[in-house]
């Protein structure tokens, strides 16, 4: 990443603390009722659009609440070069909101002008390290500030490899600079689907370069003839996607962490409540620490 002349700010420094992420039912209930949630994550995508109810909303709600935006849509590893569109809009997005964490995903999703409903997986060469290295750093260089690439959940293999899916992580966010958001979840989802070890996986990243931890809930196939797992966002973390966190707090520290929940919502209630589990296991980590 070179240093660009001028950075962005951030308007409030992120807690080490457990969020949510805030969609659209429920973002009148965190207006209004203000409940006890340390930071909030919200979709860039959702925000493209200049104005509208959304907009009116979260410039009151981050007047006193910490923001990171969290997209979906830069496809950093597709063969296509970057849409410069969709990084200027990005680009006045932060500049707007000054969150306090961006983040976008290990993946590609968009070729050709035609989008995928999904996060797609790289292959794990020497090549697409090289592709996101470059294209990390020139998101980075476009927002003047660091980028987090999260790790993605995925349900095939390419042949061909160079790294394993832990060290692929590492190297990219070691080369580039960025920082990363972990997503437990995924892990765990693809430790199942692809037989192996979370906790080495865990073991293998850059402490140093972890900024926030993602918890989510998956959809367990019973189906076929190997079990499979789906990142739905559509449940509560489960059990062992909580063990797996808790070691992932032991290796890194007490990370920020937040809990997505995209599809099915629950009731507020149930978010704010998985995010008191979390912030049990952070606070007993400072207290192991002390």
């Amino acid at each position: 990443m070179s240093s660009p002349a001028a950075t962005i700010p951030t308007s409030h420094p992120m807690p080490v603390s457990a969020g949510i992420g805030l969609r659209t039912p429920h973002v009148n209930r965190v207006l209004h009722e203000r409940p006890q949630v340390p930071w909030v994550e919200v979709h860039s995508e959702n925000l493209f659009a200049a104005g509208g109810s959304l907009h009116a909303a979260l410039e009151r709600i981050r007047e006193d609440t910490p923001l990171s935006l969290h997209g979906v849509g830069l496809s950093l590893g597709s063969a296509d070069v970057i849409d410069t569109g969709h990084l200027k809009q990005l680009v006045a997005l932060v500049r707007r909101y000054q969150p306090a964490l961006v983040s976008e995903h290990l993946c590609w999703g968009a070729v050709g002008g035609r989008y995928s409903n999904d996060l797609l997986p790289l292959p794990f060469t020497e090549e697409a390290v090289t592709l996101l290295v470059s294209r990390i750093g020139q998101v980075q260089d476009a927002l003047g500030r660091e980028l987090l690439v999260e790790n993605v959940s995925s349900y095939l293999r390419f042949r061909d490899a160079d790294y394993t899916e832990w060290d692929f992580v590492a190297e990219v966010v070691r080369r580039s600079g960025c920082g990363l958001l972990c997503d437990v979840n995924n892990i765990y989802v693809n430790s199942v689907n692809h037989g192996f070890d979370p906790l080495g996986y865990l073991h293998a990243l850059p402490p140093e370069r972890v900024r926030e931890i993602h918890l989510a809930g998956f959809t367990r196939k019973d189906e076929f003839a190997e079990p499979l797992l789906i990142d739905t966002h559509s449940r509560p973390v489960d059990e062992a996607v909580w063990a797996l966190y808790a070691q992932a707090i032991e290796c890194f520290g007490p990370v920020p962490t937040l809990i997505e929940w995209d599809q099915d919502l629950p009731e507020l209630e149930v978010l704010l409540a998985e995010a008191t589990r979390a912030e049990e296991v952070l606070d007993a980590s400072r207290i192991l620490a002390a």
